[in-house]
C-alpha cells in the first residue's frame, strides 16, 4: 500500500474584506463573527480538522489581532506527533513590504514549506461558509497527476464576474482560467450557469514552490494565485479542477451538499446567516459527525425569562447563543449573540446580534446586523425608518442596517431629538 502523502495546510486570512466593512472597521475578514458562535475562520479549520490535516498555518496580515487571539483560544492540537495550528503574521522575511498578493503571501513563507517538507500543499481561502472533507480533493488531484487542482462550484452567470471562472476540456482538465472577467464564459449546453473557482487549490509542492518563486521575479504580475499563478499553470497544461458537487462529509443531508457561500459583501453574509435559521436548514450547524469547532465561552444556557411587566420573553425560528437573556422581549428569525440581553417590549426581527449587544425596554430592530458592545436604547428603532437609518447607519444595497461595533446610539438620539424613537 502506497504511503499517504504528506500534507501542509496553508489558509489565507489576510483579507481587508472591504466590502464588508463596517463590520471589518476593527477586524480580518476571517474574524468576522458568524451564526453567533463562530468565526468565518472556523469553518474551514473545522474542515481540515475533521479530516485529519493536522498541520496548519494561517497567513495573517489586515487588522489581525482579534483573529489571531481567535486562533490561539480555540485551535490547538496535540502536539505529541508534531500537529499545529499556527498564526502566522507577515514578518517582511524577503524584504520591507507586506504580503502584495495570496501568491507573494506563500513566497514569502516558504521557509515554513521547507521546514516541513511536504508533498502537497493545500491553500484554501479562510472566509467562506461550507463543509467539505478536503481528503477527498487530494484524492482526486493525486488521481489526475495534477500540478494543481482548484475546486469549482457552480454559480449564476449573472454573479460570475465576481469570481475566476474555469473552462475545461470536458475531462477536468483547465484549457482556460478568468480572473473576475467582465463576460464569463458559461458551462456548455447550461447558458446561465458558469464554472467559479472557490478559492481553493491543491498543489504539488514543488510545482508550487517554482511557481511562486517565478511570479516574484515577475515585476509586471499582481503576484496573485487566481490572477497569476493558475493562469500560467493552465498554460503549461498543470491545473484540473475538481468538482466539489461531488463532496460528501459524514452526517450531511443531501439538500446541504455542493452548499458553498462566498459571504464577501453584507447582503451575502447576511443571506448565509439566515440560512442557519430555518426549521431545516440548508446548512446545519448541528451535524456531530462532522462538527464547525469554536472557543466556547464560560457563559450560562441562554435563558427566556418574564419581563418585570410580567409579560414572557419569547424567541421563534432563532438561535440564542449561550449567555444571552430575552428578559420580556420577543426575538423572530434572528441570531443573538453571547451574551445578548433583550428587554421588556424589546422587537428583534431578521436580525444578527453579535456578543454583548443589549437591546433596551420598546426598542424596534429589524432587517439589520448589530456589531458587539452596542446598547441600543429604549425605544430606539432600527430598520423601521429606512431614510433615518440611511442618514445615520451604513445600509446594504438590499437595505439590511449596519451598526458597527461599540457605536453610542444615544447620540443619535440626541442628534436627531425625538426621531427614532418609538
Amino acid at each position: 500500500m502506497a504511503a499517504s502523502p504528506k500534507v501542509l495546510v496553508a489558509i489565507l486570512a489576510g483579507g481587508e474584506g472591504k466590502r464588508l466593512h463596517p463590520l471589518t472597521k476593527e477586524r480580518a475578514k476571517p474574524g468576522v463573527p458568524f451564526g453567533g458562535s463562530y468565526r468565518l475562520v472556523d469553518f474551514v479549520l473545522s474542515n481540515f480538522a475533521n479530516a485529519g490535516f493536522l498541520k496548519i498555518i494561517v497567513l495573517t496580515q489586515y487588522k489581525s489581532h482579534s483573529l489571531d487571539r481567535h486562533i490561539s483560544q480555540t485551535w490547538r492540537f496535540s502536539t505529541l506527533l508534531g500537529n499545529y495550528v499556527a498564526s502566522v503574521p507577515a514578518q517582511m522575511r524577503r524584504g520591507p513590504y507586506w504580503f502584495s498578493g495570496s501568491a507573494d503571501a506563500i513566497f514569502q513563507n516558504l521557509n515554513l514549506v521547507a521546514d516541513e517538507r511536504p508533498d502537497i500543499v493545500c491553500v484554501f481561502g479562510a472566509d467562506h461558509i461550507y463543509r467539505m472533507d478536503p481528503r477527498q480533493m487530494v484524492e482526486r488531484h493525486l488521481d489526475l497527476r495534477a500540478g494543481v487542482t482548484v475546486g469549482g462550484i457552480p454559480v449564476a452567470s449573472d454573479e460570475a464576474h465576481q469570481f475566476g471562472i474555469i473552462e475545461t476540456d470536458g475531462r477536468d482538465k483547465i484549457v482556460r482560467f478568468h480572473e473576475k472577467p467582465a463576460n464569463p464564459p458559461s458551462v456548455p449546453g447550461e447558458p446561465d450557469v458558469c464554472l467559479a473557482s472557490m478559492g481553493n487549490y491543491v498543489f504539488n509542492t514543488e510545482v508550487l514552490v517554482d511557481a511562486v518563486t517565478e511570479d516574484a521575479a515577475d515585476p509586471d504580475s499582481s503576484h496573485d494565485l487566481g490572477g497569476d499563478i493558475i493562469p500560467k499553470l493552465t498554460q503549461a497544461g498543470m491545473a484540473y479542477v475538481y468538482d466539489f458537487r461531488g463532496n460528501w462529509v459524514p452526517g450531511q443531508l443531501q439538500r446541504e451538499r455542493g452548499y458553498w457561500r462566498d459571504v464577501g459583501t453584507i447582503d451575502a453574509y447576511y443571506a448565509a446567516n439566515m440560512d442557519l435559521i430555518a426549521p431545516v436548514p440548508i446548512f446545519s450547524l448541528y451535524n456531530r459527525d462532522w462538527p464547525i469547532y469554536t472557543y466556547q465561552p464560560p457563559l450560562s444556557p441562554a435563558k427566556l425569562v418574564r419581563g418585570s411587566d410580567g409579560l414572557p420573553g419569547a424567541a421563534s425560528d432563532s438561535l440564542l447563543c449561550e449567555g444571552s437573556i430575552v428578559s420580556g422581549g420577543r426575538v423572530e428569525r434572528s441570531i443573538v449573540g453571547p451574551g445578548c440581553y433583550i428587554d421588556q417590549g424589546a422587537e428583534v426581527e431578521e436580525a444578527i446580534l453579535f456578543s454583548d449587544v443589549t437591546i433596551g425596554p420598546g426598542a424596534v430592530v429589524r432587517n439589520c446586523i448589530i456589531d458587539k458592545h452596542v446598547h441600543v436604547p429604549a425605544g430606539f428603532e432600527i430598520g423601521v425608518h429606512p431614510e433615518l437609518d440611511s442618514a445615520r447607519f451604513t445600509v446594504s444595497a438590499a437595505g439590511i442596517v449596519v451598526i458597527e461595533k461599540g457605536r453610542d446610539l444615544s447620540l443619535s438620539m440626541e442628534t436627531d431629538g425625538h426621531a427614532g424613537a418609538v
